[in-house]
């Protein structure tokens, strides 16, 4: 019933443009563990409003199934600034229209009357003790796509095998319910409440939790640059500056405020590198702030940028991020925490492809650590696991600029990880040390870890899965490579099939997924590289690492190293000339 989406299919049909339609009708958007995530425009492939009412009417039902109280207890739905003038679509609309089909069956709603950082979606719903949450966003996508977010009552995203359970209702309720398009109803309901207030409230206090050094907030004279790159995060971030005692960072003017056609940037991605932070670079040198903190538009993530001796400027990758964080809320545990068994039931988390920089740390401190599967749904519900058996899981990283510093969200968090680099920089002041000098200092302590990752594109899924079909059957059926240019395998994960080389059965300990890629090389040098399908975006990803033991302390040579494996891999399990893959461009 959207006249906007309506004309586009209608004009089609009188065109008779059939290799169009087909495009949009051929095939239903796939409901995944990270919900939907395409482009806002008209028919099942895209996100629009009658596809948002299909979806929440499956979601509502799979919820009635599962929770015999969901009316007593209800969801939380939060959006962010995202709109597509040409098809009518935006963000707020999808959230008005999928409180409206909760509501109609009778369904406490929490719906956010302003937009909010994903992460208050999942605070939300771990505060007011919600059955679920779902946040409309497609984080820092291009602008013409949005997503559907979803998360069950432990306050993490939803994991296998809820995504199929959904995915099955939304094939079951695809007409939509008598009232689904009049989302005015809910207006003047008395099932619609507004969490705004007391969440900005709450999780403000919340955060401060993590603020241990409220003095040298208040007295620092380090200065700090702040964008949100056209999304959510000014105001947010400004409050928690605020709930620190630390003075507001600049905002970068023409970033500020949102904007869903993103005008300055290619990208709206601060992981995509330099791009995005030329006018934060231009803000810095003008007001003489030495570090950057950009968020992406639905702010949890966090890039870093800090001003070297020289007047460059370092962007730090995640993983270098991932190892300061872990470095410093260990280490703030640790003083305020004296007794040494305590120490026994904390816990930090990354993923797989990230930095096992997390795991040298805790091996000379004496905590744990563990690795998951790709991706903050796993580190959310393991975290979730530990903390219901009484451990401490005081951070969990992962190397897309995602960050889990504080326990009452159990996700990726821009806000609360801004706030508390922000603290670490001015302590690190008063020792006349920078966030670079300290990044050594980790490293000098624990081990050098050098990581390097990138990505192809490729539109082709055929093309995708022979790439990795060839790795399975390198040397004849069934063998995958023994070696890689100079660089000897000593052992392969496959999580697709789930094969291990190293486990005496051969069968791998992490949860293995046929419908995504992923493979992991270890080399006798030290080297570990994994390959991996993006389940949002047509890319196969690499992500590389060489841990050195403390004490070896040629950082060139490791780096010499890492490059020249870093070539191998691309030479001969990409072959990026014979796949026609597109390389990352800056």
């Amino acid at each position: 019933q959207n006249p906007k989406t309506s004309a586009i299919v209608k004009q089609l049909v009188a065109e008779g443009n059939a290799g169009e339609l087909q495009k949009y009708f051929g095939s239903r958007m796939e409901f995944g563990t990270a919900g939907l995530r395409a482009a806002m425009g008209a028919g099942i492939s895209h996100m629009n409003d009658l596809t948002i009412i299909q979806t929440t009417q499956g979601f509502c039902r799979y919820l009635e199934k599962n929770f015999s109280d969901l009316k007593k207890r209800g969801v939380v739905i939060g959006f962010d600034a995202r709109a597509h003038p040409s098809s009518g679509g935006s963000s707020k609309r999808f959230a008005r229209l999928a409180a409206n089909t909760f509501i109609s069956q009778g369904v406490p709603v929490y719906l956010f009357s302003d937009i909010t950082p994903t992460p208050f979606v999942p605070y939300t719903v771990t505060h007011l003790k919600l059955c679920a949450g779902i946040m409309v966003t497609a984080s820092h996508n291009p602008k013409q796509d949005n997503g559907y977010k979803v998360y069950w009552e432990n306050g993490a995203q939803i994991i296998s095998p809820h995504d199929k359970g959904i995915s099955q209702a939304i094939e079951e309720n695809q007409e939509p319910w008598p009232q689904a398009w009049d989302d005015k109803l809910i207006d003047s309901s008395l099932l619609l409440h507004d969490p705004y207030a007391t969440v900005n409230k709450e999780y403000f206090k919340d955060i401060q939790k993590q603020c241990f050094h409220r003095n040298i907030n208040k007295e620092t004279n380090l200065k700090f640059v702040h964008t949100s790159v056209h999304g959510v995060g000014h105001k947010f971030v400004q409050l928690a500056f605020k709930a620190f005692d630390l003075s507001p960072p600049f905002a970068v003017p023409e970033q500020r405020d949102p904007d869903p056609e993103f005008p300055t940037v290619k990208y709206p991605n601060p992981e995509e590198g330099k791009g995005v932070l030329t006018l934060s670079f231009a803000l810095a040198e003008k007001d003489g702030a030495k570090i950057i903190l950009a968020n992406d538009p639905d702010a949890d993530r966090l890039a870093v940028a800090e001003k070297q001796e020289s007047g460059e400027w370092k962007v730090f990758s995640g993983n270098e991020l991932g190892a300061l964080l872990g470095w410093w809320i260990f280490t703030c545990w640790k003083n305020h925490n004296r007794d040494t068994c305590a120490i026994k039931d904390v816990y930090m988390l990354s993923s797989t492809v990230s930095s096992k920089i997390l795991r040298a740390i805790a091996l000379k401190e004496g905590f744990h650590f563990e690795e998951t599967l790709t991706g903050f749904k796993w580190m959310g519900n393991r975290a979730k696991q530990l903390m219901d058996q009484g451990k401490a899981v005081l951070f969990a990283f992962e190397e897309a600029i995602g960050y889990m510093c504080c326990p009452a969200v159990l996700d990726k968090d821009g806000v609360s990880a801004a706030v508390i680099t922000a603290e670490m920089a001015s302590f690190l002041a008063t020792r006349n040390l920078s966030l670079s000098q300290q990044l050594k200092a980790v490293y000098d302590e624990y081990g050098f870890h050098i990581t390097k990752a990138s990505y192809f594109i490729c539109h082709d899924p055929k093309v995708i899965q022979q790439l990795f079909d060839n790795l399975r059957n390198f040397d004849g059926k069934n063998t995958y490579p023994k070696s890689c240019g100079r660089f000897k395998v000593s052992g392969i994960r496959d999580l697709t099939t789930g094969y291990d080389s190293s486990q005496p059965d051969q069968k791998a300990i992490l949860p293995t997924s046929k419908s995504s890629q992923m493979i992991t090389f270890t080399f006798a040098n030290g080297g570990v590289a994994t390959m991996r399908t993006s389940g949002t975006e047509p890319k196969i990803k690499y992500y590389s690492e060489l841990c050195a033991p403390p004490g070896n302390s040629d950082v060139e040579q490791l780096k010499k190293e890492l490059d020249e494996l870093v070539n191998a891999l691309e030479e001969h399990f990409f072959q990026p000339e014979k796949n026609n893959l597109q390389r990352k461009t800056e």
